[in-house]
């Protein structure tokens, strides 16, 4: 069913949206005599259906108060490389375009020294009523949020806009997909009703803007590749060839739901076919797009059976994978695994491995098995990884290393280093899926014990390994 209204910004509907995606961060009161309203974009990049932009503009309207969007790109985030800050760059370049373009004060620092901190948010804060910012539970938001928050002046609100359905909705862990599909499934309708975004009504005055105190890169004319050249961070992972941004991501959507998306429950299985998938999770991580408009998009365009079959994948798992996230803290840890997997892991943990890799032969894609190499070639080349591929690959390195703390280490480096989704709820729970999580016990035998077992080999049975191992084989490139 689609969507049937379109809810002006400021309706019951928008305030009770945001009413459960909103959390205070701080307990310091709202300052009335504040000169504006402070949002600080972090992990949802983009000004089109971003509930903390809602809110801001909401407040800022509420307190006859103009709004300045601070958006930040700094060294000190884990992995920093030329292949996120490029991403993330260029998407803001867009967001800098639209923001003119939209009458929205939009103000983007590049920071390019590690440890150094030029204070802009704080002096920012220092003259807000309030400071709205994204919730988030990895990629170091919550973190980052919690640190500034103690030390900031005014009240800190932050709200989510990484799920379709707020979290708030799923207020304790899931622990497989079928126990949260059918509460999803009541409030998927509702919760993709579209809502008409707008500027807030005061525009910052001239003398407002020319007293900020932030040293903004002049996105428009920017240089990306010799801005990057000029960060601390690691130089030896290269940007991808994935473009950044909502409109390449607009691009891509278009493209799938008039192509894989009309047999994606064929299609999405075969790794080598290029349109049989969204590749849209690098685009999804950055915050680049809304997840609700890309279920809207496969609910408008493609077969009802299609649609849904894409759903499950872009909402149920989605969702599920945030769930996780949100609620538990030891969602980087074995600790997070069902006491089943506990047990299994306890009882083979001095099973014999028949073959070991170190991280370096990993990263290097040094294994025997040319999937396994074709995968990791694909990762390192283009940051993104087929899902078909990306199971085998991550179930493999339980086979491979010398314990399971080891093999979890090594995905979570292996990923978070060079896939563009990485560091996201998705990325964790699909590598902590690898050992478990969220699924049944098997019949037990040697290493895997009683986790579900996944063989390269009979990999061959399900897509067509030729084809993809002939793309990504050894000095090849994309195509």
């Amino acid at each position: 069913m689609l969507p049937r209204f379109v809810h002006p910004l400021g309706s019951p509907f928008v305030r009770d949206q945001i009413a459960q995606r909103a959390s205070r961060a701080n307990e310091t009161r709202l300052v009335p005599d504040g000169e504006l309203v402070l949002y600080w974009m972090q992990s949802t990049q983009r000004l089109h259906e971003n509930w903390a932009l809602r809110f801001a503009v909401l407040e800022a309207d509420r307190l006859n108060r103009p709004l300045v969007i601070f958006h930040e790109l700094t060294p000190d985030y884990a992995y920093a490389s030329d292949r996120m800050h490029t991403f993330a760059l260029q998407g803001a370049k867009e967001i800098a375009r639209a923001a003119e373009q939209l009458g929205l004060t939009y103000r983007f620092v590049l920071r390019r020294r590690r440890g150094t901190d030029d204070r802009a948010l704080l002096r920012l804060a220092s003259r807000a009523c309030l400071v709205v910012t994204d919730a988030a539970p990895t990629g170091g938001v919550r973190e980052r949020t919690a640190i500034f928050a103690r030390v900031a002046p005014c009240r800190v609100i932050a709200v989510e806009s990484v799920g379709i359905v707020p979290a708030a909705m799923l207020p304790r862990e899931e622990y497989a997909a079928r126990t949260i599909r059918p509460k999803l499934a009541k409030l998927r309708d509702v919760s993709l009703e579209p809502v008409l975004d707008r500027a807030p009504r005061k525009a910052p005055s001239a003398a407002l803007l020319a007293s900020l105190e932030v040293e903004a890169l002049d996105l428009a004319r920017a240089d990306i590749a010799a801005e990057v050249a000029r960060c601390e961070i690691d130089h030896s992972i290269p940007a991808a060839p994935l473009t950044g941004g909502l409109s390449v991501a607009r691009q891509r959507l278009e493209h799938f739901v008039g192509t894989g998306l009309q047999r994606y429950r064929d299609r999405r299985r075969e790794p080598a076919d290029a349109d049989g998938s969204s590749r849209l999770s690098a685009h999804l991580r950055f915050g680049q797009i809304s997840a609700a408009e890309v279920a809207r998009k496969a609910l408008a365009h493609a077969p009802a059976e299609e649609a849904e079959a894409f759903l499950d994948e872009m909402l149920t798992w989605r969702e599920l994978s945030l769930n996780f996230c949100t609620h538990n803290a030891a969602h980087t840890s074995l600790a997070s695994l069902p006491l089943w997997v506990q047990r299994s892991m306890a009882r083979h943990a001095g099973d014999e491995r028949e073959v070991m890799y170190d991280l370096s032969a990993l990263e290097r894609a040094g294994t025997h098995d040319e999937l396994w190499n074709a995968g990791q070639r694909e990762l390192l080349e283009t940051g993104q990884m087929h899902n078909a591929v990306r199971m085998l690959w991550g179930k493999s390195l339980l086979l491979w290393s010398a314990s399971y703390e080891e093999a979890l280490r090594h995905l979570i480096h292996l990923n978070d280093r060079y896939a563009l989704d990485g560091r996201d709820p998705n990325s964790y729970a699909n590598i902590l899926w690898c050992f478990g999580k969220f699924d049944r016990p098997f019949a037990a035998r040697s290493v895997w014990g009683t986790i579900r077992p996944m063989s390269l080999e009979r990999a061959k049975a399900k897509f067509d390994v030729g084809r993809y191992t002939a793309l990504w084989s050894q000095g090849t490139r994309a195509p």
